[in-house]
């Protein structure tokens, strides 16, 4: 990746428009040169055990914004049948950002958007466990977030109100 003279926008080796900035936690972009944490690899086919148990990791660690990009690897690669599934989580995961980063408004539609996503994808496909994740858990934790977000106003502790993917509404 490159900058281009003149201060213009960053490209990849084909051309395509990319920030180099670092980021934060979050996905927040920082200033050139400071350290930001290493960014989650795009275009990165995962099986779906190895898409859930790294999604929870990075969760777990706070970084929703990282394992929205997980997921969007998964739909963007999986089977058609599984895409509106892992883009519901990924919508989860990104509302989850926002909520972090104190956007109520924003935090909020994205976890019912993706809650119902993931709701819908598992009443459709008659899968409410698929690869041992607790679909009806993740819905009932992301509208209960929503909530708190539009009551409460302020940024969440993305650490704290991480969802449990594989049971249990929190870690």
């Amino acid at each position: 990746m490159e900058r281009t003279a003149g201060g213009g926008r960053d490209r990849d080796d084909e051309g395509r428009a990319r920030n180099a900035r670092p980021r934060d936690g979050l996905g927040r972009p920082l200033p050139h040169g400071e350290r930001g944490v290493a960014r989650q690899p795009e275009g990165v086919a995962r099986t779906p055990d190895e898409t859930v148990a790294e999604a929870q990791a990075l969760l777990a660690e706070g970084k929703p914004f990282h394992a929205h990009e997980v997921f969007e690897d998964a739909w963007k690669s999986g089977p058609e049948a599984e895409r509106a599934l892992w883009r519901a989580l990924a919508q989860v995961a990104v509302g989850l950002t926002h909520a972090a980063r104190g956007n109520t408004t924003g935090g909020a539609r994205l976890l019912r958007r993706g809650a119902a996503g993931a709701e819908e994808w598992a009443a459709l496909s008659g899968r409410p466990r698929p690869y041992g994740m607790d679909i009806a858990g993740v819905v009932a934790w992301a509208r209960e977030l929503a909530d708190g977000v539009e009551a409460g106003g302020g940024p969440v502790d993305a650490v704290a109100r991480a969802p449990r993917l594989r049971g249990g509404r929190t870690l």
